[in-house]
């Protein structure tokens, strides 16, 4: 499965067995559900009620699962403003890029996907994912002419051959790790072991919250747990496990430590030095350790921010940019007028959630609030 764009910036991807669709505008985030053609089909006898089509069904619960699967309900304002406060180096970098949020991934999609992350980058990994989905996932419909497929269960990759056609798909050596573990999750392990390793603070769609223990340097004894058994699973090591409990498995003190992030340790927090001059065992035990003392159960989300906040992809974003822009004056006369256009993130402000594109069920989610100076510069 993958996020596709369409020329009207709908995102799509296939999702908890429908084709779900989301754009947004500067006050409403809107969804679409799309779901398998059989689920319409009329029942046998035929029914005297009318017909039934994709805008006539009952709500569902695709509302419920875009809260979910997005992460919308924790306040955005106050988890930056307390990570803040804890951290000067957080409250210099972090406010311009608000609005980052931990995806609600199922536990075997983020196994899958973080298993094909190694030594990879994100558009390979979106191919991988999207042919795994392709020749392994049950078909869920067409958008656009475009088949979307969900994603695989384990036990869809333990037949023979899988690891063969793998690697002629270009999975390389990640296609023996995908289907030794597919194998352990699927013999070795009833159908909700993954999930019985789940935060309970964090359940699955629809489940009952539960406390998760106390908060110790090293993470509460559930996400231990569930790290060190991931650990047991081909193609998994400490980054990889970290990932999963942190996006699949709802253990948001996990803090994953790769190249980037132990770059970032050693620039702003005084890592690189002594005992952790390099990234051993040791060294990705402590980097966490620091992280978890100064964000605590959210250690993973907030770094997560730094990570963004440091990338130049995203970073370029807010820079100043000059534009030249056509403004048509009087008489029909046009001039080019050279502006500059700032952008200042500041706050985060509630707007609502819109079933597509014009019912009106609503949810709160979060907004970026723009502020805009525009300064003319000169007229050609």
């Amino acid at each position: 499965m993958g996020w596709r764009k369409s020329e009207d910036n709908i995102w799509s991807c296939a999702l908890h067995g429908r084709i779900l669709s989301l754009r947004q505008d500067l006050t409403h985030l809107y969804y679409k559900a799309t779901f398998p053609d059989h689920i319409l089909a009329p029942p046998t006898p035929p029914s005297s009620a009318p017909p039934c089509n994709a805008e006539s069904l009952p709500d569902d619960e695709t509302e419920a699962l875009v809260h979910h699967y997005l992460n919308l309900g924790p306040d955005l304002t106050k988890l930056y403003e307390q990570w803040s406060d804890a951290d000067s180096n957080f409250g210099k970098k972090a406010p311009k890029f608000t609005g980052v949020r931990i995806l609600k991934q199922d536990a075997w999609e983020a196994l899958v996907g973080f298993i094909c992350s190694s030594n990879n980058n994100i558009i390979r990994i979106t191919q991988m994912m999207e042919k795994l989905c392709t020749h392994y996932g049950p078909l869920i419909g067409h958008l656009d002419s475009r088949p979307y497929h969900d994603m695989p269960s384990p036990s869809a990759l333990t037949n023979p051959g899988v690891e063969a056609h793998l690697r002629q798909l270009g999975f390389g050596y990640r296609a023996k790790y995908l289907y030794q573990t597919a194998m352990i999750v699927s013999h070795e392990h009833d159908d909700v072991w993954l999930n019985s390793l789940r935060n309970p603070e964090s359940p699955i769609l629809g489940g009952k919250i539960s406390d998760a223990g106390k908060m110790l340097p090293r993470g509460r004894e559930g996400y231990r747990r569930a790290h060190e058994e991931l650990l047991a699973l081909q193609g998994v090591g400490p980054k990889v496990a970290d990932c999963v409990c942190l996006m699949g498995l709802g253990w948001g003190e996990a803090v994953p430590v790769d190249t980037h992030v132990w770059q970032i340790a050693q620039r702003d927090y005084k890592f690189g030095k002594g005992k952790h001059s390099s990234l051993t065992k040791a060294t990705y035990d402590a980097v966490g350790d620091k992280f978890r003392s100064l964000w605590g159960k959210e250690a993973g989300w907030a770094h997560s921010v730094l990570f963004t906040a440091d990338l130049r992809a995203f970073s370029e974003r807010l820079r100043a940019k000059i534009e030249v822009v056509e403004v048509k004056q009087e008489y029909g006369e046009i001039k080019s007028v050279l502006t500059e256009t700032q952008v200042e993130a500041k706050v985060l402000t509630p707007v609502s959630v819109k079933r597509e594109f014009e019912k009106t069920s609503l949810l709160k989610v979060e907004e970026l609030d723009m502020k805009r100076t525009v300064n003319k510069r000169r007229k050609v």
